[in-house]
């Protein structure tokens, strides 16, 4: 009925009913209680008040009843809440592991977006329908936050760091994507879209070549994500160094996506996207046991697309593999 009306935002992936229903819940908890503790207040108000000097307060030193029923009600409320909220955050923050990956970069003032498979786009977003996507974010600048209402999805891109969000859409149509986040003058431009199709409809289009506007807004080589890594690496002579063979300047790179790194200082450390993204940045930050701080750092000569491009390929040569 509000979706109709135009007061609420489409139900469009899989957890939209589900976040509705708990925020329905919330609002309708807080009318209940708000009304009660003001028709209380006025009630007593009314009720107890003092209508001449004469009157005398009656003094209560308690009641175990009422006591009980004031604790355990507003209790057993705020645990249904919690089981709730935290189930939906834990699902929220849980994709799936055949979720397709997508790499997005806010910039003042677009997003820049890349399939794995090598499509790119600027302000817009093809996903298909029933096949849950999985975000990978981070900013070349401010803090931008990527907000599609339909999906009930929010996420932070945060300039040095990467964060996750995935969903799963259950309608085909076109719906508003923003910046949810104050980034500057032209904060209220930074809008765009997400088109969801028919799965047959999104390969089609996957398939497709992508326009020389988007070819020169955002640059890079290689058909896909891993192939432009993997350019990327022996453009930088990463090779030179990480290579499998004994006496190389470095760790070979195969499988150690996931895995415990032992570090010189004694600690471990799960190789993931951050530490791969710190050791590219600032190789001397942690250095592995039984190499020396030879590597040199790439700070300012990766821009956060050629930096999402390494990490993936560098990700792929741990497919396959035990962590």
């Amino acid at each position: 009925m509000l979706e109709r009306l135009g007061l609420m935002p489409a139900q469009a992936s899989t957890i939209a009913s589900t976040t509705d229903a708990l925020y329905w819940f919330l609002i309708g908890l807080s009318f209940v209680f708000s009304m009660g503790i003001a028709g209380a207040l006025v009630y007593f108000s009314v009720r107890y008040r003092r209508r001449s000097d004469a009157d005398q307060a009656t003094q209560i030193h308690g009641s175990l009843a009422l006591e009980l029923v004031w604790t355990i009600i507003p209790f057993g409320l705020t645990m249904i809440v919690f089981v709730w909220s935290a189930n939906l955050f834990v699902t929220i923050k849980r994709p799936p592991d055949d979720a397709l990956e997508v790499l997005v970069i806010g910039k003042q003032w677009m997003w820049k977006l890349q399939h794995l498979e090598g499509r790119r786009e600027i302000n817009e977003l093809h996903v298909p329908i029933g096949q849950a996507v999985k975000l990978t974010l981070t900013s070349e600048d401010v803090i931008h936050s990527f907000f599609v209402p339909a999906f009930r999805i929010k996420q932070d891109a945060v300039p040095g760091r990467y964060t996750t969000a995935w969903f799963e859409a259950t309608k085909t149509g076109t719906y508003h994507l923003f910046c949810a986040e104050y980034c500057g003058t032209e904060h209220a431009r930074m809008i765009g879209r997400v088109v969801v199709m028919e799965p047959a409809d999104f390969q089609a289009w996957l398939a497709g070549e992508e326009t020389p506007v988007q070819a020169m807004a955002v640059g890079g080589d290689g058909d896909t994500v891993v192939e432009a890594g993997a350019e990327l690496f022996a453009r930088l002579g990463c090779g030179t160094c990480h290579r499998d063979v004994r006496g190389a300047l470095g760790p070979t790179l195969a499988g150690v996506f996931g895995s415990d790194v032992r570090l010189q200082d004694g600690g471990t450390v799960v190789a993931d996207e951050a530490y791969l993204r710190e050791s590219i940045l600032d190789p001397r930050a942690r250095i592995v046991q039984g190499y020396q701080a030879v590597m040199p750092t790439f700070q300012g000569l990766v821009s956060e697309e050629g930096m999402l491009q390494l990490v993936t390929y560098i990700k792929s040569l741990s497919e396959g593999r035990g962590s």
